[in-house]
């Protein structure tokens, strides 16, 4: 089985998100990407259907979009 990932922008609500999203799934299940810092990403995220961060892709590619912290066009400044 594949890992989910986490979109984030590292707001406060995407860092509390993550600290759950680990602490439920465990680390070795979930991958954090932090498109804030890694914009190279952002492409990738945008067409797994995230439309607003902090997002989880689970594996078989459902997204899900957790509260609300940024949308991609703010994360694309």
């Amino acid at each position: 089985m594949s890992k989910s990932v986490f979109y984030h922008a590292g707001c406060s609500v995407c860092v509390s998100a993550e600290q759950d999203i680990v602490n439920l799934l465990g680390a070795d299940k979930v991958e954090v990407v932090h498109i804030g810092n890694d914009k190279s990403r952002i492409d990738e995220a945008e067409k797994a259907g995230v439309k607003s961060v902090p997002a989880l892709v689970t594996p078989n590619g459902n997204v899900l979009h957790i509260n609300f912290g940024a949308s991609m066009a703010d994360v694309k400044g």
